[in-house]
């Protein structure tokens, strides 16, 4: 499906998009989470359309590399072998936030899949969301940080495979004009990574496991 031909056939009322981010995020349109679900169900938008909705805008998603999707798998499998039943570990499925629903390459969710066989998770079920980083580092570290830290969501991983490292962001603030976290922590390619839930160390990874050679 020609998503750009569909949405711009839509009746609804759109904004302009602002110049100014254009070159960070491709914006196709401005819609609620409600029109975005109505567009899914009506089968405008189908499983595996590349676009996830971020801060009420429908946003191309970003092309993945081979590297993004073997670093994806890794930390998938590392947080499983440490995360235990009371968690599930999911891997590019939409959560449900007030203004977007982005799909986070990898999200520590506590339920387990029956918690979410009729609905995504909302914000105050995300213990842990993770993004791969390489040609969407500047989006990553721009909107989608902005997007975890206006939820609320408590910790805010970046695997980045440009400077292979991984960003570590806690303690969100929330209700600021430009959304942030308090602290932010790099881990190089030979440190221990701590993974916390709900404040408690529940394991490490080495970050060397993590990066694709």
């Amino acid at each position: 499906m020609l998503i750009q031909d569909t949405v711009a056939n839509q009746s609804t009322e759109s904004k302009a998009i602002p110049t100014s981010e254009i070159p960070d995020d491709l914006m196709l349109r401005r819609i609620s989470v409600a029109e975005y679900h109505e567009m899914i169900r009506a089968g405008i938008l189908q499983s595996g359309d590349p676009v996830e909705l971020l801060e009420g805008w429908l946003v191309e998603k970003m092309s993945k590399s081979p590297v993004h999707r073997i670093a994806t798998q890794r930390v998938r499998r590392s947080l499983r072998n440490i995360i235990s039943s009371l968690y599930l570990v999911d891997s590019q499925e939409p959560i449900t936030l007030a203004e977007s629903e982005p799909e986070p390459d990898i999200a520590i969710l506590f339920g387990n899949e029956e918690t979410f066989d009729s609905r995504h998770p909302n914000a105050d079920e995300v213990r842990i969301v993770i993004e791969v980083a390489d040609s969407s580092l500047g989006r990553d570290r721009g909107s989608k940080k902005r997007i975890y830290a206006r939820a609320g969501i408590p910790v805010y991983w970046i695997v980045n495979l440009t400077d292979h490292w991984v960003e570590v962001y806690e303690n969100p603030i929330s209700n600021a004009d430009e959304p942030d976290y308090r602290s932010h922590q790099t881990y190089g390619v030979d440190e221990q990574l701590p993974v916390r839930i709900d404040g408690a160390n529940i394991g490490s990874i080495l970050v060397h496991d993590l990066l694709p050679n």
